[in-house]
Order: C-alpha cells, then structure tokens, then sequence
C-alpha cells in the first residue's frame, strides 16, 4: 500500500496489549499448576508468538512478581503466583527493596494507615514466628 508520502505502508494492524498476553500467560501457567519455561508456555498459548516475546514477557511478570522462576539448565521456569494477595505483598516487598532507608519507607507508610489497619499490621507482626507463617508465636 503506498502512503501519502510516496512510501510503501503497511496496513496498521492492531496487535495486543502487553496486559494482555500477561493475562493469557497467567491464564496458561494457572491452568498447567506447575513451572514452565517460555518455550512450553508459548506450545501451550498456540500462538504465533515469537519466542523472545513470550521470554521477555515471562521476565516481565516475574519482576512485577505475578510469577516466579528458578533456574533450570540454562533457561528458567515460571511459576504463577495463584493468590492475589501474595502478588500484592511481592510487590510491595520488591519496591521496599529499591530503597536505601527501609525505616524510613517503612515509618512513612504506617504512618498513612488507618487506626485499625495499623493494630491489624502490629497484631500480624506480633503473631508472626520466626519463618513468617502467621498466627503462630516463634517459640
């Protein structure tokens, strides 16, 4: 197709969302319940992805940490993360570490805390053993 400058065009062709391929990503490693490298994710996704897209994805979401990875030879497998709470404490656990001053991140943020979602936090670190499983006393 020539364009109105002279050239050659191509169609535009709307091509997914990034959230998207996340989601059937998700939706595949959830179904499959164990670790996948990104070349049995891609198999499973029947799509004509290239294999860079479905890796750099897959890295994506493991560093947002919806997933997570070991090392397997020279690839990584992924794994979702299947409670939505756990990916919202990742999260916040992997911003918490891009920062010098913990306590301070830390004091900044109780202190935006409701009454009762603050003595919930302090009640919960309370109840927390040593291996962080809550509502035991690390006896």
């Amino acid at each position: 197709m020539i364009g109105t400058t002279g050239t050659m065009s191509r169609p535009s062709r709307q091509l997914p969302s990034v959230e998207s391929y996340e989601h059937e990503v998700l939706a595949v490693l959830t179904e499959a319940g164990e670790a996948m490298t990104p070349g049995e994710v891609r198999d499973a996704l029947g799509d004509e992805l290239a294999y860079t897209t479905v890796m750099t994805t897959l890295s994506r979401m493991s560093e947002k940490g919806i997933l997570t990875r070991r090392r397997t030879g020279r690839s990584f497998a992924y794994r979702a993360v299947v409670d939505e709470d756990e990916i919202a404490a990742r999260q916040m656990q992997r911003l918490l570490a891009t920062r010098d001053d913990r306590a301070a991140v830390l004091s900044r943020f109780v202190g935006t805390l409701s009454d009762d979602d603050e003595r919930l936090l302090a009640d919960l670190v309370h109840s927390t053993d040593p291996d962080g499983e809550h509502g035991t006393t690390g006896s």
